[in-house]
């Protein structure tokens, strides 16, 4: 199918790298239903991306709530007549040490980063088998694969977003429905600027390709993956992190 008749929903999609991923699914001609728990933010996005009318659907969503989840999934389904793609990109953090790190912190981490992954493809995965096709592609990370100290919370929720992604595509793939994983490594964006300087230059160091990525690198790899280019592609992992992860 074209990219320009996809519907596709975008979780955390206000700011940051789901901002550019809905940009990138707009320019190839999607329409993006762009979720976001802060609806503050999600109210200035159309001008942010100079797009309006029937191609972006913002929808303010906790993605924590399940109901809540799948009765937004089944209304887009409903009024579009269709969905194609999933990005489970909504996450936050919430650092620190192991010995540190208290009850509230790591659950609050694990349901906005990886429960509310599993609450999004269960209710897109009904839409999509009944359709035979569609795409999801869940947001890791370089922490999921490496891990990282003083966070012991993310990247047990981005690892865990490894085996979702992996068992889903097992189990879809007979209807066509593909899910793969995208792993930033350190990108540029509002939360890393903050970072002091020292830190920046040892994360710096790691990286092969001596720069930090861009929301951008990761929206049009995550494009790629809800194209059809990427059609006998599934159950994948794709590392977008300078050559950290090798």
């Amino acid at each position: 199918m074209p990219d320009n008749e996809k519907i596709a929903i975008v979780t955390g999609a206000a700011r940051g790298i789901g901002r550019e991923i809905a940009r990138e699914l707009l320019g190839r001609g999607m329409t993006v239903v762009a979720v976001d728990l802060k609806a503050d933010l999600l109210a200035q996005l159309p001008e942010a991306l100079g797009k309006a009318g029937d191609k972006l659907d913002c929808r303010p969503l906790d993605v924590t709530d399940s109901a809540g989840f799948t009765k937004l999934v089944d209304d887009v389904a409903e009024k579009y007549g269709r969905l194609d793609v999933l990005v489970n990109n909504a996450g936050i953090t919430r650092d620190g040490l192991l010995l540190r790190m208290d009850d509230a912190d790591w659950e609050a981490v694990l349901k906005v980063n990886l429960s509310s992954a599993f609450f999004g493809t269960r209710a897109a995965a009904k839409h999509m088998v009944r359709q035979r096709g569609g795409a999801i592609i869940n947001m890791s990370s370089y922490s999921g694969l490496e891990g990282n100290r003083g966070q012991a919370n993310y990247a047990a929720s981005k690892a865990g977003m490894l085996g979702l992604t992996k068992t889903t595509a097992k189990e879809l793939a007979g209807k066509n429905v593909r899910c793969n994983a995208v792993a930033p490594g350190f990108i540029q964006t509002e939360m890393t600027d903050i970072l002091p300087q020292q830190a920046k230059d040892m994360a710096l160091a790691q990286i092969p390709l001596k720069r930090f990525g861009q929301p951008g690198d990761i929206a049009r790899a995550v494009a790629f993956l809800a194209s059809d280019d990427s059609a006998y592609i599934t159950g994948q992992v794709l590392s977008v992190d300078g050559g950290m992860h090798t």
